[in-house]
């Protein structure tokens, strides 16, 4: 049962995903798009987030006017708490520079929660959604295209 609990929270149900090469090779601009993280490892976001802001220049460069968005809800998110500022620094820098450049990053704050995170235990250029699958249909409603970044990729 709690395994079932976790999947929902990790997975949001029937997000349909795109890949970055998908959306730079439209005729048209969707609405924007939300890169997706989900990894197991602290560490993760030190990789992965100069991935997400190249993805965003391309797309930048492509489409001037998309609107962008990221969410992160596996245990990467937790490097992103202000008591990691000095040990995940490239990682804050790379969240500042995303927030300065109009692109918000969100944790979620249910995962947070199971561990005894709480959102004051966040920066502010983080945003603490209440779940990470929620947040991402709420962008997908709005009409932004999935795109999921992982290590593995």
């Amino acid at each position: 049962m709690l395994a079932l609990l976790w999947a929902c929270f990790l997975v949001p149900a029937g997000a349909a995903t795109t890949t970055l090469e998908q959306v730079l090779g439209a005729a048209s601009p969707p609405s924007g798009v939300v890169f997706e993280i989900v990894e197991g490892d602290e560490d993760a976001l030190s990789a992965l987030l100069p991935r997400v802001r190249e993805a965003i220049a391309q797309l930048r460069a492509r489409f001037p006017d998309i609107e962008l968005a990221v969410v992160s809800h596996g245990g990467e998110q937790f490097a992103l708490q202000t008591r990691y500022r000095e040990e995940y620094a490239s990682v804050h820098e790379d969240v500042q520079a995303l927030a300065s450049d109009a692109v918000p990053l969100h944790v979620c704050g249910t995962h947070a929660s199971w561990y005894g995170v709480t959102p004051e235990d966040f920066p502010a250029y983080v945003d603490v959604a209440p779940t990470g699958p929620a947040q991402i249909r709420q962008y997908q409603e709005l009409g932004y295209e999935l795109v999921r970044i992982r290590a593995e990729d």
